[in-house]
């Protein structure tokens, strides 16, 4: 039999091939929580990263968990290409997250908090308030935090409320009758939202100079009894309850925008899905929330600390204990022109953040909404949050005449409410808003500037992996391209009119774009690197992505494999291929970078018969992504440009050997560590170092 034969005797739909999505998502979340163990990072940033895990954790269960319990229940959805069923996963879920929850509290209270003490951070619980302090906090409950509390007790008359999704709560067991004689024994005290979470001690009741913060929980505690007069509280227990947050909006509503206001309300009030509560609380009040629940024993989590971690997020002026600063370069060639303009004319420019700014982008806006030769301004908004630079020079553009037309997608998850606003806004100014295409998320981040040239008109673009969100391009690592190339402005044009308008797909010459050439172009090149494999020819493919788990992109790479194509997927977070089983992907390795910044570009890499073709996408490999998404994939086309991106966002990357996670064929991640003799390589360190001069 030849080799031929053997590929296509192995039967690539055989679920033993492939990891579960949601299991897969899970160890990327698993890898954020190590990093509170990663002595490399300051200790302030190693508590961030355990608050990053209690909030990546929250949006899991609002979304996965809730999706499959709703599967599980109806009866609905398709196992995915690993065969699991909805049960299964939630099986297997609820026993790694119970244990990494354990893990997380443990590594909480026994090594970040008593570290932060040692540095002079201090979280102070109630048996160490000193007197000054026990007189401040007394004082402070009674002016600030009992005037917004509204206690609940639960009697005939007072059923068990409709509690916030993931609001901070406390059950309190009661000894005596109130006014009315009632005796019922229990109540309810919601913590408004309204109040922090964390109350920073003045030095006035400080003796040792040191930063010393309370948790409102424990102000609670400590006064609970004064919510219930002539009565004694016996015991007081945090919980928190994780609801339901996917949000059903009618697509052929008139109005989507108001469709969506109405559902987003809903969200606070979904099915509850995670009851978190302190593990003091006595076993018989764990099963009467479970009950009012309606959620089993393996919906439970008893923590060992707050039950609210995401709100925890706080600063110390300690430099020490955080990242050092650094200020994001801008390009000689963007200082020393007359204009943003005058620059891109002399030649694309390629923007690697958040190590290089993304000023020149908001400053190309800026000039654009002043300038008398531009006519018109084409955007594209997924996230760019309430209080927007980009949304401010739309806004004066649309003011001063120009034609702003701003394609914004409403259905960012967890982002709706400010889109809604910022759509808002845009309309009162003057801009023509419209929200993409029905049962399609616009995800591609594309912008347009059409501008008087002469006796003609001439195109600006700029394209990018990232959103044009201020806070973000200096937490995320993305590349945007700024460019005139004729053919390319061209081809995002006719994307506009196809989002703005109607009438067949359109004919584009540069750029691919989902939901209609991308994936068939991804498939047709590493076909190609196939068949030059098996004609004895160097192959290659490196992709670095969020996520793989389109099952055609998956089977296309394990072929390419077998016929002998090296293939690195720097993949940060899901990935449901298996590299390295014997006949199959011995020549697929795949990488997790977790560090300081999140890793978010997506770059596609192909040999191309010694061509090396390089393109920058807002797509990742996914069925979402690539089916029902508006996205876009753009080449780099200039040898330069070409060369930086092989060298510092994939190349580098690949020697990393501090940061990098390596995916084994069992589907677990092992963190890798220099060879003996080898210099350690941090592939973002570098990048600060070269591109900013910071470290």
């Amino acid at each position: 039999m030849n080799a031929n034969a053997d590929i296509e005797a192995i039967d690539l739909s055989n679920p033993d091939y492939y990891i579960n999505r949601e299991l897969s998502l899970l160890q990327f979340n698993l890898r954020v929580l190590e990093q509170a163990m990663d002595d490399t990072h300051p200790l302030m940033e190693r508590l961030n990263f355990l608050l990053i895990f209690s909030s990546n954790m929250d949006e899991f269960f609002e979304i996965r968990v809730a999706g499959l319990r709703n599967r599980v229940e109806t009866g609905t959805g398709e196992p995915g290409p690993d065969g699991m069923l909805a049960q299964e996963m939630l099986d297997q879920i609820s026993r790694i997250t119970h244990e990494a929850v354990h893990r997380q509290y443990h590594i909480l209270q026994n090594i970040l908090l008593p570290a932060l003490a040692g540095e002079g951070v201090h979280f102070l619980r109630r048996e160490h308030w000193n007197a000054k302090q026990t007189e401040w906090v007394k004082k402070y409950f009674r002016d600030q935090v009992y005037p917004v509390l509204t206690p609940i007790a639960l009697d005939p008359a007072h059923p068990f409320p409709r509690l916030v999704n993931k609001s901070l709560n406390f059950i309190v067991s009661l000894d005596g009758k109130d006014a009315f004689g009632r005796s019922t024994g229990l109540a309810i005290v919601p913590a408004p939202r309204s109040l922090p979470r964390l109350i920073r001690l003045p030095a006035s009741v400080c003796e040792n100079g040191d930063d010393n913060f309370i948790f409102l929980s424990s102000m609670i505690h400590a006064h609970v009894s004064d919510l219930f007069p002539g009565m004694r509280a016996t015991g007081c227990y945090q919980f928190r309850v994780t609801r339901n947050a996917d949000l059903e909006v009618d697509e052929d509503a008139e109005d989507l925008a108001s469709a969506l206001k109405g559902e987003l309300l809903s969200r606070r009030y979904g099915d509850e899905v995670r009851l978190e509560v302190a593990d003091n609380c006595p076993r018989h009040l764990i099963d009467y929330l479970l009950e009012q629940f309606e959620l089993g024993e393996q919906d439970a989590y008893e923590v060992n600390g707050p039950v609210n971690l995401a709100r925890m997020f706080t600063s110390v002026n300690r430099p020490r204990l955080h990242y050092a600063p650094f200020t994001p370069r801008v390009p000689a060639a963007v200082r020393q022109a007359e204009s943003l303009f005058a620059a891109i004319d002399q030649g694309d420019l390629l923007f690697h953040h958040p190590f290089e700014s993304f000023s020149p982008v908001v400053n190309l806006l800026a000039e654009a909404a002043r300038d008398p030769k531009v006519l018109a301004i084409k955007q594209t908004l997924y996230r760019t949050g309430i209080d927007s630079e980009i949304l401010d020079h739309l806004e004066t553009a649309a003011r001063n005449g120009k034609e702003v037309t701003a394609v914004v997608e409403l259905r960012a998850r967890f982002d709706e409410e400010s889109n809604i606003e910022g759509a808002r806004r845009l309309q009162e100014a003057g801009a023509m808003v419209v929200y993409g295409v029905v049962g399609y998320k616009t995800h591609a981040k594309m912008l347009l500037v059409i501008r008087r040239d002469g006796e003609g008109i001439k195109r600006y673009a700029h394209l990018g992996t990232g959103n044009y969100h201020m806070k973000t391009t200096r937490l995320y690592t993305d590349y945007g391209l700024l460019t005139a190339d004729p053919g390319l402005c061209q081809d995002v044009h006719k994307i506009f009119q196809e989002l703005t308008g109607m009438g067949k797909a359109a004919r584009l010459k540069q750029l691919k774009h989902a939901p209609f050439t991308l994936h068939p172009a991804l498939l047709e090149w590493i076909e190609f690197e196939t068949e030059q494999a098996r004609a004895g020819k160097p192959a290659r493919i490196i992709a670095k992505i969020n996520s793989l788990t389109e099952e055609r992109i998956m089977q296309a790479l394990y072929r390419a494999s077998q016929a002998g194509v090296r293939i690195d997927l720097i993949v940060r977070g899901i990935c449901c291929l298996r590299p390295g089983i014997p006949g199959l992907s011995e020549n697929i390795r795949v990488r997790s970078i977790i560090g300081r910044f999140l890793e978010h570009t997506r770059v596609y890499y192909f040999h191309h018969a010694g061509e090396e073709r390089v393109y920058c996408s807002s797509a990742d490999w996914m069925d979402r992504n690539l089916f029902n998404r508006v996205e876009t994939c753009f080449p780099i086309n200039q040898p330069a440009l070409k060369k930086r991106i092989i060298e510092q966002g994939l190349e580098l990357y690949l020697r990393d050997n501090t940061q990098a996670w390596l995916l084994a064929p069992e589907g677990d991640y092992h963190r890798a560590t220099p060879a003996p003799g080898e210099a350690p390589c941090i592939a973002q360190q570098t990048l600060l170092a070269e591109l900013t001069g910071g470290s």
